[in-house]
């Protein structure tokens, strides 16, 4: 754990509202991040068969499993492309690997080797990306994971799975470990809060409904289900009650769930701090345009068709592309009226 002075030192270079972040880095039940490694950590000591390897990442966060199981972890260094070969061939020897990094650097630069190396030999690589959406809001575009979905749903055979709580992001982590497949593991890095008061019963492929109302669905993924929920909250105060669901799963994707939600709701309303071309948004609109008797309207709401130039932290960009609380909450009403 970080000492005192250390965080005291590292509230004074960063926003306020990234304090609170800083000290819960290390919580599990806090943090996407920690839940994932401490999850996997558990489950590596007890398989010999688990790798992860990092490219040049993790510190603060792997010391634990480095220092315990030395022989299960390479830092491969700030080499994405040649992390994934070095994945998949370890894959092809039996071995379950973790290959981890930023979710720009995990999935656009790496992409052809992902392809090519590892989907196409349906190889047991679980691709990490941490930092989803505009986490590293000050760290400008080369950052900006918007694009990472839409590339890894196009990817044959691939499994795409974004958890948006620490709960989800430790039941990815096992389901991942079981699935023996290539999936693509979407970590959020800034402290999302339990969604969860009770383990939930979670499946790899149907979305998770936190809240049930009418004539209004929510359906969000990942990071920005946490803020779905607010955007929910603010609506009641205008008798408006959505269903809000988790769709932690992109790909298998549950069309089943969202033709049952078409079915019930005269509006759909999508979140995603992604794209709102080829992530979630662009899922359901492919359900809904093959469903039978589907009258429903659709609503997408995520990140627009540019790049965010604008720097500073990921609420403040949130707001800037409209996935506020207040924002999303306004969205749905004019659409709702």
């Amino acid at each position: 754990m970080w000492s005192e002075d250390q965080i005291t030192f590292l509230c004074r270079i960063v926003r306020d509202e990234d304090v609170a972040g800083i000290r819960d880095w290390q919580d599990p039940r806090k943090n996407m991040r920690y839940a994932f490694i401490n999850t996997l950590t558990s489950e590596a000591k007890n398989d010999d068969r688990i790798m992860l390897l990092t490219g040049d990442l993790g510190f603060t966060v792997f010391e634990k499993f480095r220092d315990r199981l030395p022989r299960q972890f390479i830092n491969v260094g700030v080499a994405e492309q040649n992390m994934m070969g070095v994945a998949a061939g370890l894959a092809l020897t039996g071995k379950i690997v973790f290959a981890y990094s930023i979710a720009t650097f995990a999935t656009m630069r790496p992409f052809e080797q992902i392809r090519n190396d590892i989907a196409s030999h349906n190889a047991s690589v679980i691709v990490v990306g941490t930092g989803a959406g505009l986490s590293y809001g000050h760290a400008s575009i080369t950052h900006h994971a918007q694009e990472d979905i839409a590339l890894m749903r196009t990817i044959p055979g691939m499994t795409v799975l974004c958890p948006a709580d620490p709960i989800e992001a430790a039941w990815a982590t096992r389901e991942a470990i079981k699935l023996r497949r290539p999936i693509y593991l979407r970590l959020g890095m800034k402290g999302e809060p339990l969604l969860y008061g009770q383990e939930p019963k979670l499946t790899v492929g149907q979305g998770s409904i936190l809240t049930r109302g009418n004539r209004v669905a929510v359906l969000a993924c990942g990071n920005i289900v946490h803020t779905a929920l607010a955007a929910a909250s603010l609506l009641a105060k205008h008798r408006i009650h959505p269903t809000v669901v988790s769709m932690h799963t992109l790909k298998p994707f549950d069309a089943q769930l969202v033709e049952t939600l078409a079915a019930s709701h005269t509006l759909i309303v999508t979140g995603e701090e992604h794209s709102v071309i080829g992530g979630l948004g662009s899922a359901v609109a492919e359900v809904l345009a093959e469903a039978k008797h589907s009258g429903t309207r659709l609503l997408r709401l995520g990140i627009p068709d540019r790049f965010i130039f604008e720097k500073g932290s990921q609420a403040y960009l949130r707001d800037i592309v409209g996935l506020s609380p207040e924002k999303i909450a306004g969205a749905v009403k004019k659409h709702y009226d």
